[in-house]
This record gives structure tokens, C-alpha cells and sequence, in this order.
């Protein structure tokens, strides 16, 4: 990453500094008109240590610090209020920060974070939660010591429940804030409405809330309470003309069988929510002994994760894509990998999903896009690169943006980019999605649907938008030679992609037979490791040098 020089103010038209900035307590942060970190004051290095911030987006520098809530941190701006816009962040070690974003005159924007822990902390002192008129976090913990305490002498069980909604960030981000909040109040009053008046419901904060209950016959009690806020919390709401859905997730923990210390019982608790929201959300689920260890391998994961991101420990391969006609490279598709520092390299598929949940994967999608580009730029015009693009870049809304500055930045013509879209992506609000495809479209990018006919929808897409090439799932590939089934489908959406001016990629190809069955049908072209294994940057550069002929079947010599 380019790095500005810490005693001197960066270039592209930023006004002079006053020479009091670097040692202002208050954090400081410069970005240029593209949003990458110009200048840090010394406060602001101590905040993101040991990450350096220059160059860095502010969503890859906040992900790979584990910083969370920095999302409308450009809200103002992109709305085009002049105020100056603003949120809370909130660090991987706790610590609050309220951030204020100023537009400069050249694009760019300054950045000022206060420190606000202890004025939120002693704002939380009080008995109830000012928004839902539940109970808070302290009070519920005062509850529960004492409720453990007398549990003791008497032997009766005390359960804790703790619940989280499915879905509530897409209606805040969708419909704002206002809305999120009230939705948070007729939860809160469904919540109270279930329990027995002995019972104590908590809202801990966001869209997390507790249960506390007391002197009833466990677990049949807490399954039954459970059960019943899944089903009482899932249902419609109407508010403010719009009709909602959310849903919820519950864990619970028993004592004494899963402990009679407070921190021990809440944190059995959570990891039975977190056990939840893994199976499938909308559901409840006991703590179990084992957990625990599962539970900290994912999170020792994630920690590995974001560290890779931050140290730049993940990298791009390049599998080739074989035009059946010429028997040429017409492309080449980006993977990324992992190799951790003790070299375990860790598959796509294991951490692919979890950068997904934990957010990373929107700074992680951003680099594999930028660095797709930049390398595709040096081989010759007529090779393309693919990049596969996660449903969360659609859902931010800057995706038209990232993909417009990585091609500016590395000069790669938008013909050359073909972005890789799965039915998931497609399901989260398709309408939205048709239309950044079809921006997309419009600046001359390349749309492909991937893994098509593996969900239940693929056809109904190819109705609302003309992709330019459908790339046919291995399963239906693998052994087409010898599964009597396989070989009509795959004739089928040739036939229908032939029919709606699109072009067919088979994947997965892995042995000649395979191949000749998918020559034979017409297919456009492939894509296996028949005819390439992915490969280094380096390796796919010098593949496509003129003196490195192709073999029979478009496989390196």
C-alpha cells in the first residue's frame, strides 16, 4: 500500500494542516477522493495498531481491525446533504467511537473519532433500556446473581435465554433507523406478552435480548417458552405502511447443570444462540458440552482471518477457460486462497462462508477485484478474467462503484471483466440487483450466471435479465459420459442458451470423455482440470506467451 510520509500533508489539493494535527488527542484520518487512507495523526495509529491504515479503504481497515458499525459512515454524503455524516464504531476490544466524516473540496473527506466509552458506559447505569422500556444489561445481571444465589439454597433450576433476530440489519439498512426501532419496540412488547410475570425479559443491546426464568420445571419450561418466542417473534409486523418479517434465534442454558456462575451460564447461553443461527436461524437450541470447543476453533478462525486480511496473506490463482472452437484461452477465472503462515491451506469453502457472516467478505470481494484486474491488464486483449461477486457486495450498494475504480485503476478495458453471479445473490432482492447488473452491463462489463441449475429459480432469471454466458454446474458435468440423465440437461440449457444469445461454460471438466460428451453438445467452452489447473499469476502470464502452444485438449504441455 502507498504510504504518506507521517510529517507531511498528502497531495492532490488538501489544504495546509496546522502543525498541531499530529499530536491532536483527538484521532484524525485523511482520505482521498477514492476513499483510501492519506494521512493518519498519531492518535489514529494507536487506534488501529498493529494494522498500518495508509492506503486502506475504510472498510477494509475497519474489517481487519474487527471494528464493527461503520456501515453509513458516508450515508450523508452519498445522499447529498451537506451535513457532515456520522456514526458509532465499536472496537474488537470494546471501546466506542463516535466518527464524524467531512467532504473537502477535492473529493476527499477528514475524519475525526472521539472516544466516548465511558459517557455510553455511565449512560447505561440506568435500570431500563431507554428504547424498549425492557430491563438492561446491568439490571439483568444483578437479576440473575441474585437468582443463582437463591437457587442454590433451594435446588430449584433457573434457565437464561438468549435471543437474537434473523434479518433485522436488511430492514434497518433498507428502511432506516426509525423503522428499525420501532420494530425493536413491538418485539420487546411480543417478548413480554409470552412470559409469566416472574419471568425477566433484557434488551442487551441492538437486536439482541434475554430471558430470565425462575421457579418452573426445566428444561420442559424454557423449550416451551422457546418455542414459543421463535413462532411469536416470526410473524408479520405492520408498521408505518410497510410489511415486515424478521426472525429469531434462541439459545438456552439450565443451571445447575450447565452452571451456577453467572458469566459461566451466560456464555453456555450464547454459544446455544450461536449454535442456532449456525443451523439455519429461526430456531432454538440447549447448550450442549462440546460446544464450546466448536465454537472457539470458528472464532480462533476468524480472529486467522481477519489477521490474513490485514497482513495480506490471501492471494489469487487463475484457472483457465478453454474456447472450444479455437481451442484457445479465451479467460481465465480468479480463485482466491488462503495459506496460513504455517502453510495449512485453509479451502474457500470453510472460510469463504464465514468472512460472509462476519462482513470481511465486502473488503475481501474489493481486493480480489482490484487485484483480478491489475493482473488480467498485462495479458494480451483477447483474455478475459472472471471474478465472482457474494451477495453481500450487491447489498451495499457500491458495487457499480468498486467495480468502475478497479477498472480505472488498472486500465483493463470493462469488456475484459466477467463477474460471476450465483441464484443467491439474485434471491436477496432481485429487482435491485437486475438493475446494478444491468449498470453493470452498461459500462460493458460481462455478466455470467455460475452454477446454473443447481437452485430452483435459474430459469426465471434468464427471463429478467440477458446474461451474456451461463456456466453449467459440475454436477451436472461429472460423469455425463456415463450417467444417462446427465446428458439431456446438459443438451437442454445449451439448447436454451443458444436460443437466448448466450454462451455456455461447462465446469468441472475432468476427463476427455467428459469432454467429447461436452464438445459434442455444443457447449461454448470449459473450464476443469482437464484442461488447466488454476495457477499463479506468474504461471498464467507466461502460459499465455506465444512460444507456449496449448495441447489437444487446451491443457499446458
Amino acid at each position: 500500500m502507498p504510504h504518506s510520509a507521517p510529517d507531511s500533508y498528502p497531495r492532490r489539493g488538501f489544504p495546509p494542516r496546522s502543525t498541531a494535527l499530529p499530536e491532536m488527542a483527538t484521532a484524525v484520518i485523511i482520505l482521498n477522493e477514492e476513499r483510501e487512507v492519506e494521512y493518519v495523526n498519531r492518535s489514529a495509529e494507536e487506534l488501529f495498531e498493529p494494522v498500518d491504515p495508509h492506503g486502506c479503504t475504510m472498510p477494509v481497515l475497519l474489517a481487519s481491525c474487527g471494528a464493527r458499525g461503520g456501515e453509513e459512515m458516508f450515508a450523508d454524503h452519498v445522499s447529498g446533504q451537506d451535513a457532515e455524516g456520522t456514526c458509532r464504531l465499536r472496537l474488537v476490544d470494546e471501546r466506542l467511537l463516535d466518527c464524524t466524516s467531512r467532504r473537502l473540496s477535492n473529493g476527499g473527506y477528514v475524519l475525526s473519532l472521539d472516544d466516548v466509552t465511558e459517557h455510553v458506559r455511565n449512560a447505561e447505569l440506568a435500570n431500563h433500556d431507554a428504547l424498549t422500556g425492557l430491563a438492561n444489561r446491568k439490571i439483568f445481571r444483578e437479576r440473575l446473581s441474585e437468582r443463582l444465589a437463591d437457587a442454590r439454597q433451594s435446588g430449584k433450576p433457573v434457565a437464561v435465554l438468549y435471543l437474537d433476530l434473523d434479518r433485522f440489519k436488511a430492514i434497518n439498512d433498507t428502511l432506516g433507523h426509525p423503522v428499525g426501532d420501532a420494530l425493536l419496540r413491538k418485539v420487546a412488547g411480543r417478548l413480554t406478552g409470552a412470559l409469566h410475570p416472574d419471568d425477566l425479559a433484557a434488551r442487551l443491546g441492538g437486536d439482541e435480548f434475554a430471558v430470565l426464568q425462575s421457579g418452573s420445571e426445566q428444561p420442559a419450561s424454557a423449550q416451551a417458552l422457546a418455542a414459543r418466542l421463535v413462532d411469536l417473534i416470526g410473524r408479520t409486523y405492520a408498521l408505518e405502511g410497510h410489511t415486515l418479517n424478521v426472525g429469531a434465534s434462541v439459545g438456552v442454558a439450565i443451571a445447575p447443570q450447565d452452571g451456577y456462575e453467572p458469566d459461566t451460564l451466560l456464555r453456555h447461553a450464547d454459544l446455544a444462540l450461536f449454535r442456532a443461527k449456525a443451523d439455519g436461524r429461526g430456531a432454538y437450541r440447549f447448550f450442549e458440552h462440546g460446544m464450546n470447543d466448536r465454537i472457539q476453533a470458528r472464532r480462533l478462525m476468524e480472529i486467522e482471518l481477519r489477521r490474513a486480511l490485514a497482513l495480506k496473506q490471501l492471494r489469487l490463482v487463475y484457472q483457465p477457460q478453454i474456447h472450444l472452437a479455437s481451442n484457445a484461452i479465451s479467460g481465465f477465472e480468479a480463485l482466491i486462497r488462503w495459506e496460513t503462515p504455517d502453510g495449512r491451506v485453509v479451502p474457500p469453502s470453510e472460510f469463504i462462508p464465514l468472512a460472509e457472516e462476519i462482513g470481511v467478505i465486502l473488503p475481501i470481494g474489493e481486493w480480489v477485484l482490484r487485484t483480478a484486474c491489475k493482473q488480467a491488464a498485462a495479458w494480451p486483449d483477447s483474455v478475459a478474467v472472471s471474478v465472482n461477486v457474494s451477495p453481500a457486495q450487491f447489498r451495499t450498494g457500491r458495487l457499480v462503484e468498486t467495480v468502475a475504480s478497479a477498472l480505472a485503476r488498472s486500465g483493463l478495458p470493462a469488456a475484459r471483466l466477467e463477474l460471476e453471479v450465483t441464484e443467491g445473490a439474485l434471491l436477496e432482492g432481485s429487482d435491485a440487483v437486475t438493475r446494478t447488473l444491468a449498470t453493470l452491463r452498461q459500462m460493458g462489463v460481462r455478466i455470467a450466471m455460475d452454477d446454473f441449475g443447481t437452485g430452483y429459480s435459474s430459469l426465471s432469471y434468464l427471463q429478467k435479465f440477458p446474461f451474456d454466458r451461463i456456466k453449467v454446474d459440475k454436477s451436472f458435468v461429472r460423469g455425463i459420459d456415463r450417467n444417462s440423465h446427465r446428458l439431456p440437461i446438459v443438451r437442454a440449457i445449451v439448447t436454451l442458451a443458444a436460443g437466448l444469445g448466450m454462451e455456455t461454460m461447462a465446469e468441472g471438466v475432468e476427463t476427455e470423455a467428459e469432454l467429447a460428451c461436452i464438445r459434442a453438445e455444443g457447449c461454448d467452452g470449459v473450464q476443469g482440470y482437464l484442461t488447466g489447473c488454476p495457477l499463479s499469476p506468474e504461471a498464467a502470464t507466461a502460459l499465455l506467451a506465444p512460444s507456449r502452444p496449448l495441447s489437444s485438449t487446451g491443457a499446458t504441455e
